[in-house]
């Protein structure tokens, strides 16, 4: 503990700007990827066990799951707002800042999380259907959606102290909460689904309990320990100008995540176009939950490798450490696209056996599956350059670039490739419009960043 709290104090800023970044990045990395992996681990638990329940069930869970996405990606949006504000004040010294960033991205997560469970309650039937539920799916998505949106308060604000708790350098703290909560939802999937005999709304209640728990823990550790900036309404101070930036700053995880939950509704309903057949129609959304169940869990390692570098971009770019910036960038690029062209060399060898684990049972399931999966294998490594690039504009607080970039890869290209190739190809239209999406993200985001670049470059040598 003394080391952790050495480093988040006294001597976070000679850790932010002097030392190598092979090992600060690294090192600020492992626990947010320990904690992306473990909630896509349980994420994927989930799936597993419902999918012993019934194809329906796995199809129930990917549809709740697209809002489960908006709650996340709506906590993220303050979250990430907040915490991208919040280090670079870190970087400028300026102590009031911090609090008050804190304490807004909190407070005004918890309201939001709290409209969100009134309203989804409201509304539960209609918007399971919207979700692209059908007649055989509509009763496992109600029993699944009914408790989560209890515990979307909680879930929302679990989201909202993780980022700031990272961005203070404080990913250990962070990754206590969450992984605790992941591991918790594991164990109590099997109690509330099988000797429950619970079914989807087992693993709902299994869900809801663990969120809670995460939220407790991750709020002891803003608000006891040391070195840690306390959550305080007194600091709750949510002016136009620091909403105004919290949401510049944020917009880019909501793009990056809400549309993504816009373009799995579309998917979903699209799935229902493909055939008249309701067998067909569930498989299909069955096998595209469960591949996209997996590919976010490799995903999450690159996820949690860049949120490592986030307070390192954000920190250094307040301190005008530009040089650093670009540093930093092109080195978790690299180490993002090696780790994830090996992860899919070695998928692409395991595609049915994957499929199969969620699935066995349904034919039908593993071979949509195992085909999209190995489709979207192909353009995997595309990722690491499009995920450090939104990461890195963010941080910075290039607002409506990294926004640009973020929305590009499932709402700018994948909303019409969703739309269109499954209307001139049918089911393959639709497996194949992920990576074609990715490869145009993948265009995109690299011409953006050759922009910044050369506008941090122009930055360091006015500097100097």
């Amino acid at each position: 503990m003394s080391k952790l709290q050495k480093i988040t104090s006294a001597n976070r800023a000679q850790m932010m700007l002097e030392a190598p970044l092979t090992q600060i990045i690294p090192r600020l990395a492992i626990p947010t990827i320990i904690s992306m992996l473990i909630t896509a681990v349980y994420s994927m638990a989930d799936t597993y066990f419902v999918s012993q329940i019934s194809t329906e069930a796995s199809a129930a869970v990917g549809v709740v799951f697209s809002a489960m996405s908006i709650f996340q990606a709506v906590a993220f949006m303050i979250g990430m707002g907040s915490g991208t504000n919040l280090s670079r004040a870190l970087g400028r010294g300026d102590s009031e800042a911090t609090k008050t960033y804190v304490a807004c991205g909190f407070f005004i997560t918890l309201i939001l999380g709290t409209l969100i469970l009134i309203l989804g309650r409201l509304n539960i039937h209609a918007l399971v259907r919207f979700l692209g539920a059908t007649d055989e799916i509509e009763p496992d998505a109600i029993a699944y959606a009914t408790y989560i949106f209890y515990a979307a308060p909680f879930m929302m604000c679990s989201f909202a102290m993780n980022n700031l708790l990272r961005f203070q350098g404080m990913a250990m703290y962070s990754m206590v909460g969450i992984s605790t909560g992941g591991i918790l939802n594991i164990l109590l999937d099997p109690v509330f689904i099988f000797g429950f005999n619970l079914g989807t709304a087992g693993a709902a209640i299994a869900t809801a309990l663990s969120q809670t728990v995460s939220f407790l823990i991750l709020l002891f550790m803003c608000n006891t320990r040391e070195n840690t900036i306390s959550i305080s309404i007194s600091s709750f101070r949510p002016t136009p100008r620091v909403v105004g930036s919290i949401l510049y700053n944020g917009v880019p995880s909501l793009g990056r995540q809400g549309i993504a939950s816009v373009a799995t509704i579309l998917i979903n309903r699209m799935a229902a176009t493909i055939s008249s057949d309701p067998m067909i129609i569930s498989a299909t959304i069955a096998s595209i939950s469960i591949v996209n169940r997996f590919v976010m869990f490799i995903n999450s390692a690159v996820i949690g490798f860049g949120q490592g570098f986030q307070p390192v971009c954000g920190f250094c770019y307040g301190a005008g450490r530009y040089d650093r910036v670009r540093e930093a960038y092109f080195f978790c690029v690299k180490v993002a696209t090696a780790i994830l062209l090996v992860l899919a060399v070695i998928a692409m060898f395991f595609s049915s056996s994957i499929i199969r684990f969620f699935r066995a049972d349904d034919p039908i399931v593993v071979d949509i599956g195992t085909f999209t999966l190995r489709l979207q294998l192909l353009t995997l490594p595309l990722w690491g350059a499009y995920v450090m690039s939104n990461m890195c504009t963010q941080s910075i607080g290039y607002g409506f670039t990294s926004t640009l970039v973020s929305s590009a890869r499932q709402g700018i290209f994948l909303i019409p490739t969703v739309l269109i190739l499954p209307r001139l190809f049918g089911l393959f239209g639709l497996q194949i419009s992920q990576p074609v999406s990715d490869v145009l993200a993948f265009v995109f985001a690299i011409c953006i960043m050759r922009r910044v670049m050369q506008d941090l470059k122009q930055k360091e040598n006015r500097a100097s």
